[in-house]
This record gives C-alpha cells, sequence and structure tokens, in this order.
C-alpha cells in the first residue's frame, strides 16, 4: 500500500463517542504521525476539532481527509450514534477547504487496518487459528459496540460495515434473564451495545447491585475493572464475568453470521487493558458454546487488536485505494 506522491498531506481521523483521533500521512508512508487525541465533548462540531487539531500541527495544511466515524454512513448527512455531533460532509468539506474529503465508519476503518498490521499487534484469547483468505470479523465495545467484516475479493480486502451493536444482547442462563430484566425496566430498547460498551459495562454493575440488594458504588467503567482485579468486590467480579460471558455469545453470533473462519478480531477502548481478565473468563467457552453446527467456531481464532490508533491506519488505507486528486471545490 502506498500513497499518492503529493506535496501536501493528508488528514485522517477516528471519531468515536468519546474521543477525536487525528494524524496526518504523507508521501509513502502510510503510518500516521503528528498524532493527537482530542475530547469530542470540548468542541461542538467536527470541523471546530479538525481546525483545533491542525493549529496544533506545523506543516502545509492537508488536502484531503478521510474521517471514519461511530455511526452509520449512509448520505451526506452523518450523526454520530453516541455523541451529539451531526454534520454534513459537502459542508464541511467546504468548510476546510478540501479536495476530496471520505466519511466512513469507524469499524470500516478498523476493519481496513488488519492486514496491514504486524502480527505482533494482536494477543490470542485461547487456542484459535486465522484461516488465509477468510471472512475476518472485526468487534469492539468502547463509548459503543462496533462491528464490521472483512472479505477477500482477488487480491483485495473488502470491508462490510454494519451497526450490529443494535442487534439483539445474547441471553443465555438464568442469571442473564434476571439481568436482562432488570435492564428492560430501565430502557425502553435492550440491545447488545446496552451492555456490551464502556457505558453498558456501568448498567450491567447496576443491575447485579440491585438484583443482589447492595449498593453500587462503582459509576465509570474503570472503578469496575480496578474493583475487579481486587477480588475483594463480588458486585464488580461478577459484572466481569457476566459481560465477559455475553461477549463471547455475542461474538460467536458475528462470526456465525459473517462465515468469519478467518478470525474474531476484537477492538475498542474497553478490552485492551482487560486481556489476561479476558483469557481466564469464560468468554472462549461462550464464544464455541454448544452449537447446532458442531466444530464450526472450535478453532476460529479470537484475538485482541493492541495497536496504538489503528483506525488511523485504515483510513489512510482508504486515500491509498482511491485518487484524490478530484476536482476543486
Amino acid at each position: 500500500m502506498s500513497l499518492p506522491l503529493t506535496a501536501e498531506p493528508f488528514l485522517v481521523a477516528d471519531i468515536g463517542g468519546t474521543h477525536a483521533r487525528f494524524g496526518l500521512v504523507s508521501g509513502r508512508c502510510p503510518d500516521p504521525h503528528d498524532v493527537r487525541i482530542l475530547r469530542c465533548a470540548d468542541y461542538p462540531d467536527l470541523v471546530s476539532a479538525i481546525e483545533d487539531y491542525l493549529h496544533r500541527i506545523e506543516g502545509p495544511r492537508p488536502v484531503a481527509a478521510c474521517v471514519a466515524v461511530a455511526g452509520p454512513v449512509l448520505g451526506d448527512r452523518v450523526r454520530l450514534t453516541n455523541s451529539g455531533w451531526d454534520f454534513g460532509v459537502m459542508e464541511a468539506r467546504r468548510r476546510l477547504r478540501l479536495r476530496r474529503l471520505e466519511v466512513i465508519n469507524d469499524f470500516t476503518a478498523l476493519a481496513l487496518a488488519v492486514p496491514h498490521l504486524p502480527r505482533e499487534a494482536f494477543v490470542g484469547i485461547g487456542a484459535g487459528i486465522r484461516r488465509h483468505g477468510e471472512p475476518i470479523a472485526v468487534i469492539g465495545p468502547g463509548t459503543g459496540l462496533g462491528v464490521a467484516a472483512l472479505v477477500r475479493s482477488g487480491e483485495t480486502w473488502v470491508p462490510v460495515p454494519g451497526e450490529g451493536g443494535h442487534a439483539g444482547l445474547p441471553v443465555e442462563t438464568a442469571r442473564e434473564a434476571e439481568i436482562a430484566a432488570v435492564l428492560r425496566q430501565r430502557h425502553e430498547v435492550v440491545c447488545a451495545e446496552t451492555v456490551l460498551s464502556g457505558p453498558g459495562l456501568v448498567r450491567l454493575y447496576q443491575a447485579v447491585a440491585l438484583l443482589r440488594g447492595v449498593p453500587a458504588p462503582c459509576t465509570h467503567p474503570e472503578q469496575i475493572h480496578r474493583a475487579a482485579r481486587r477480588f475483594d468486590d463480588p458486585i464488580a467480579h461478577e459484572t466481569l464475568e457476566v459481560f465477559f460471558g455475553m461477549f463471547g455469545a455475542f461474538c460467536a453470533n458475528v462470526a456465525l453470521t459473517f462465515g468469519a473462519r478467518g478470525g474474531v478480531l476484537l477492538g475498542g477502548g474497553v478490552l485492551p487493558d482487560m486481556s489476561d481478565l479476558l483469557s481466564s473468563s469464560d468468554f472462549r467457552r461462550r464464544f464455541v458454546g454448544n452449537r447446532s453446527v458442531p466444530g464450526y467456531l472450535d478453532d476460529v481464532a479470537t484475538e485482541i487488536i493492541t495497536a496504538h490508533v489503528p483506525a488511523l491506519r485504515g483510513a489512510a488505507c482508504l486515500l491509498a485505494q482511491h485518487d484524490p486528486a478530484l476536482e476543486t471545490a
């Protein structure tokens, strides 16, 4: 993969529900540089955040950009699922004085990055192999729950975006049914993202505490994570056990849907610091499960993506696939 040779850099961005990650790519190097991470809540809109980022760095202004966003991209108007940002692509392109502006789903960008990441950028969870050329699923809990796939077409990997995080929450045990009942009393819609995300981890913790009849002092995912590691908080411990079990079942559903025999790769902001807890949890057993197609998932790889800002590299991949020398605005 190489980028067109231009004097000006290209802007790449990964916009989640909480953080906006920016970088530049230039020449024949697809690796982002001048990477900055900003808080979405500090800016009224995408253009304001980009302008602030560009003021923080030196060098020529970008002529093209690829922005990956946490939400569906269905036309010119883009609304982020877990953020107040709402913008028109053509208007943003005009305000930023860009020759080209591509907007894609954030997990489309993450999927595009996967074939270009080094092997050491992945940590295996349980036994499993990646089958060369077979479909790959990319799943990740963060502020929301992202899902995408990658399928091979000749020598090219083609991303398949979707909104799988809004599919149904897998409920397979009596305890999960009790928790789901509590959540349905509090939320009009209970989907996978309601639980399998950073905010969802807090909702799950509160539901477990309610069922146990005890207070729920933790209010942030990091607090629950730390409490579970101390082994002196049974609420936090059960919360993570249920979270990882449901997540394993959800990943199995996605893998079965896409035929992801090439592996299930896990991204998002929640998992990287908990790979050891995930490995020792019920995740892998629930992933393999007692399926009506025995053996189908037994040796499918499940791996955590540990690369820094990988979606930025995926955005660079998209720019490399298309000639950015379009008509002037």
